[in-house]
């Protein structure tokens, strides 16, 4: 194997900055030529535009770039929620394109956990029921397994309240318990802390920072530098076009 140089990343720990020709044999994430289409009035937009890059597993990105460069068919992309008009994507070292509908559906649920600006909690269902829901895609629900979920992100006493008896910070943690439940590999957070205020992003980010400690792969779509500076590496996207910034960074302190 390539040889691998351990450094200290922007949360204090010790992470191995890996070359170029290892990245890939280690990737948890890896495009390669990867573009994506879309059929417009005006004739066919390139959304994205011969990607390549890989994230390895372990490692927090940060997405950034502004609104139309591309970031949400990235995201789409790698959330497997789309799929290439050209080029290869593999998330743990499985070509998605080859799969079915139905394969690709089970995969997602497999692989990734969905931490959305929007929330999207079931208005009448409780936060527990709430969380139990991303376990109804492998046909079980083990409601101890989910309060435990919520215990984890400071919400133990909040299990039976619905979603409009909470507030927003708490409606996000809710999400990231329900994204956790079925221990994905890779953690996707579009835009986490969009919707929150200042207190709440910092709580949010937090446990960001404490999952990642304990060995998620964090993908995260941000317009906050603040949030961006917490990665131990940014994507940066213009017109469709990547561009990837070295492993490292400085320290960020959140507002408080």
């Amino acid at each position: 194997m390539s040889e691998a140089k351990v450094q200290t990343g922007p949360l204090g720990g010790s992470f191995v900055d890996l070359a170029d020709n290892t990245r890939d044999a280690c990737a948890v994430i890896a495009l390669h030529h990867v573009t994506r289409e879309y059929a417009g009035h005006g004739g066919v937009v390139r959304a994205l535009a011969d990607a390549s890059f890989s994230i390895v597993a372990g490692e927090w990105v940060a997405i950034t770039g502004p609104s139309g460069s591309g970031k949400s068919t990235l995201v789409n992309l790698i959330g497997c929620l789309d799929r290439p008009t050209a080029g290869e994507l593999k998330i743990d070292n499985v070509d998605v394109a080859s799969m079915s509908a139905t394969e690709l559906d089970r995969f997602r649920a497999d692989k990734i956990g969905f931490i959305f600006q929007q929330f999207h909690l079931i208005p009448y269902l409780s936060a527990v029921e709430n969380v139990m829901l991303a376990q109804y895609f492998h046909s079980m629900t083990d409601e101890a397994e989910a309060r435990a979920a919520l215990e984890k992100v400071g919400l133990g006493d909040r299990v039976s309240h619905l979603p409009s008896e909470l507030s927003g910070g708490e409606q996000q943690r809710v999400c990231i318990a329900r994204a956790l439940i079925n221990d994905p590999p890779i953690l996707l957070a579009d835009e986490p802390t969009g919707n929150l205020d200042a207190a709440n992003q910092t709580i949010v980010a937090e446990l960001l920072q404490d999952l990642h400690r304990n060995g998620h792969t964090i993908v995260m779509v941000t317009h906050d530098p603040e949030m961006a500076g917490l990665a131990q590496r940014k994507i940066a996207l213009s017109h469709g076009k990547v561009f990837c910034h070295p492993v490292g960074g400085r320290m960020v302190t959140l507002r408080r």
